[in-house]
């Protein structure tokens, strides 16, 4: 039965629309299951009706016409209640319903079993026998169930594709077509959609006509030419190396390549009219399909060559069209996977928002998003992406949700939003150079947390009061190899000259988990829990050695370098790592340089670094709380990771429980402590952490007018009162509501996300 799965799934993955999955999957699971019927329907978001969207021994014409209410007949009754049905009498139930239209009078028994996707149900898989009242067993019903679990991603992204490309289930148009995901970083977009692709990468390339069926053969087959090349030569430089029957393989890619071959199916497909990167990824997924379908073990392994021939020759293809991606004057960025480099890409002034498939609301692009004050949408798992390119897209950052061709309703609606927060942040320019200082005399100073050059600037034009975390592993990611002390000493002076006399505060070499040097690749498993942060530089003293006498240099005459060590999870960490920038510091002195001792802190990212406060602190010359990683490792859920992103909540009473404690621990040995995760961006965030005793709050620098804003206009008691009311709820969710509720009854509800959003006529995901 598994390989029948395996081979169900392999080939509706390869299907090209949702009509062309669900046809196969009727017909797979009915043979497989020696049943009379087997039919799907599906549930339409915009009637809330089951339509019968395919089917194998019911009437063929009664598809697309037999819909059911949401809690109509069996179908309905599988649907509401999320778990299978399994009945050898179906007509003599109460709930069942017939439609003389689908000729299923001659059938009673019934196994139906719900389709759902990310807690929605999407439909209803369902499979009938004759009256001669078969009972399916429950071997055939847990394989149903497998079935349903398995293709419900399939469906839910065809579903989106179809959705995106103008049509509801119904074949009727689809309006405001939405897409719901995670909230990346808040405000509102409207612009257009440019996709970046990642190269050489078949399952992306979009379908689409060809503009030049000559241009598109020529370019075919001068990748076909190239590739061979390429082979005959890794060939020729390895024929001394390798044995008769080894060397064969190179013959094999080459006769794959010859004119009658898989290029022959490819032409025949450009000239079809598909332009030849969609015309060789069709070709490329029939060949694995019929591959992965083989019993033969070799021969399934041979699916691995024809997808790396299909790389190489996609790869080409690419490099030939030698077109550069034009970005429109308000351009939404969309990718599979957003990266830092990409946003780099798009010409000043011209982003106005991003989406991106993986990702989370804490992933580090999202981070960077929220400091450039992007709105940002992540984690959209199932949209169609090749589909958005050149659509006019909204991008709801407060939500989490993205609409594709709105309707001239739903643009004046996000339009209002995004005049409306224009409007705001000038009206919050004139706090830049007033204190951040509560009604009662309460003073929090406001620090920013930043990377490269561009955000000391839009640091400093906030108002910001130093920085509470300069990420020195930007200079490394940026590089092709470790920065010399030199080049680390420059950007590091940059950063200690731009605030100065204010305080610096430089976390060492940060890397592992999700941030990786291309040069000191790190493999592993489960990288958040392996080596990263101090780990890494402790075992590698000469990087940690290079790095911290880099900022003993860049600080003299300055005296505002604070070094902040990074992932401690036990006192001997601190120790060794003092012992060393002690040596580094008498070494730099030594050598002439007047510079003082900076302080030196620790961050509590860990967990067991929380019960460990006070040994730490008594240690250190200051604490501060990197409450983005402290999140993820309490709630155990990958702040990267989509699919869990709505378990990671920064208001769980486990992280409020831990921050009151770490704030009290810290000040029970004197020792001053502070935060630099998103929660201090948060208004309502920074106003609980202020009612705690954190003594300093860093964030990005596009938050900090609204934080400012807020804690210049309540009393810390206030706040203090608020606090205590939280700390009683065990819900993160009724704990946000009740703190943006505070908000709105103090004031402040501009500052949050809209209050009213419109309904979607159609919501694909």
């Amino acid at each position: 039965m598994l390989g029948i799965l395996r081979s169900i799934v392999q080939e509706v993955n390869s299907a090209r629309d949702l009509s062309e999955a669900l046809d196969i999957i009727v017909s797979r699971v009915q043979k497989a299951m020696g049943t009379e019927v087997c039919s799907v329907y599906l549930l339409d978001p915009a009637s809330n009706r089951y339509i019968l969207m395919a089917t194998e021994g019911l009437y063929k014409d009664a598809v697309g016409n037999v819909s059911l209410a949401h809690s109509e007949g069996l179908v309905g009754l599988v649907g509401s209640r999320e778990e299978p049905i399994n009945l050898e009498d179906a007509p003599s139930h109460p709930r069942y319903r017939y439609f003389p239209e689908t000729g299923e009078e001659r059938f009673s028994s019934f196994l139906g079993v719900p389709i759902i996707h990310h807690r929605a149900v999407l439909g209803v898989l369902v499979v009938q026998q004759r009256e001669n009242s078969r009972c399916f067993d429950e071997g055939e019903e847990a394989f149903l169930v497998t079935i349903s679990a398995q293709l419900a991603g399939v469906i839910a992204h065809s579903e989106a594709t179809g959705a995106i490309s103008g049509l509801s289930l119904t074949g009727e148009e689809a309006h405001d077509v939405c897409f719901s995901g995670v909230p990346g970083a808040p405000g509102v977009a409207i612009g257009t959609g440019t996709v970046v692709y990642p190269s050489a990468d078949l399952d992306v390339v979009p379908e689409k006509p060809a503009e030049d069926i000559d241009h598109e053969l020529e370019l075919f087959w001068s990748a076909v030419q190239a590739v061979k090349e390429d082979i005959e030569r890794v060939a020729n430089r390895l024929a001394s190396q390798l044995r008769p029957e080894e060397q064969a393989l190179f013959d094999v890619y080459l006769r794959m390549l010859d004119d009658g071959a898989l290029p022959g199916e490819v032409v025949s497909k450009i000239q079809e009219g598909i332009w030849a990167q969609g015309a060789l990824k069709q070709v490329i997924q029939q060949y694995i399909r019929h591959f992965e379908m083989m019993d033969d073990l070799y021969l399934q392994e041979r699916m691995v060559d024809i997808r790396d021939l299909g790389r190489r020759l996609l790869s080409h293809m690419q490099e030939g069209e030698q077109k550069h991606l034009e970005y429109p004057e308000r351009t939404v960025l969309v990718s599979e996977e957003l990266t830092p480099a990409m946003l780099g890409e798009v010409p000043k002034g011209q982003l106005v928002g991003l989406v991106s498939v993986k990702g989370s609301s804490n992933s580090h692009v999202a981070i960077l998003a929220r400091a450039m004050g992007v709105p940002t949408v992540m984690g959209l798992v199932d949209i169609p992406v090749n589909q958005l390119g050149g659509r006019e897209l909204v991008v709801d950052g407060f939500e989490g949700q993205i609409f594709a061709s709105p309707s001239a309703d739903l643009r004046a609606f996000y339009q209002a939003i995004c005049e409306e927060e224009d409007e705001l942040f000038r009206g919050l320019e004139e706090l830049r150079d007033k204190p951040c200082e509560t009604l009662d005399g309460h003073r929090v100073p406001l620090l920013v947390n930043t990377g490269l050059m561009t955000d000391v600037v839009r640091s400093l034009s906030h108002g910001a009061e130093g920085i509470g975390l300069y990420r020195t592993e930007v200079p490394f990611m940026i590089k092709d190899r470790f920065p010399s002390e030199q080049e680390q000493r420059e950007y590091y002076r940059e950063q200690l000259e731009a605030f100065a006399p204010n305080p610096v505060t430089m976390r060492t070499l940060d890397i592992g988990g999700d941030k990786a040097l291309t040069y000191f690749p790190i493999q592993e498993e489960n990288p958040f829990l392996g080596w990263r942060g101090i780990r890494v530089t402790l075992d590698h003293p000469e990087i940690f050695l290079l790095q911290v006498r880099a900022m003993l240099k860049a600080s003299e005459g300055l005296n505002n370098l604070q070094i902040m060590l990074p992932m401690i999870s036990n006192v001997s960490e601190v120790e060794e790592s003092l012992h060393l920038i002690y040596r580094v510091y008498h070494e730099v002195r030594e050598e002439g340089y007047d510079v003082h001792m900076p302080k030196v802190g620790v961050m509590i990212e860990v967990p067991a670094a929380v019960y460990q406060i006070r040994e730490l602190a008594d240690r250190v010359d200051f604490v501060s709380v990197g409450s983005n990683d402290l999140t993820q490792y309490l709630l155990a859920v990958d702040r990267n990771n989509p699919r869990v992103a709505q378990l990671y909540h920064s208001y769980h009473p486990a992280v409020l429980q831990a921050l009151v404690r770490i704030a009290q621990d810290t000040h029970a040995v004197g020792k001053p402590v502070g935060i630099c995760g998103e929660l201090a961006g948060d208004p309502g965030g920074a106003l609980l952490l202020m009612a705690m005793g954190y003594d300093s709050l860093s964030m990005n620098a596009a938050s900090l007018p609204k934080v400012k804003s807020v804690i210049r206009s309540v009393d810390r008691e206030w706040a203090v009162q608020l606090l205590q009311d939280v700390l009683l709820l065990d819900s993160p969710h009724v704990i946000k509501s009740c703190v943006d509720l505070a908000l709105r009854n103090a004031g402040f509800g501009r500052y949050l996300r809209p209050v009213k959003t419109p309904v979607c006529e159609q919501t694909a995901i």
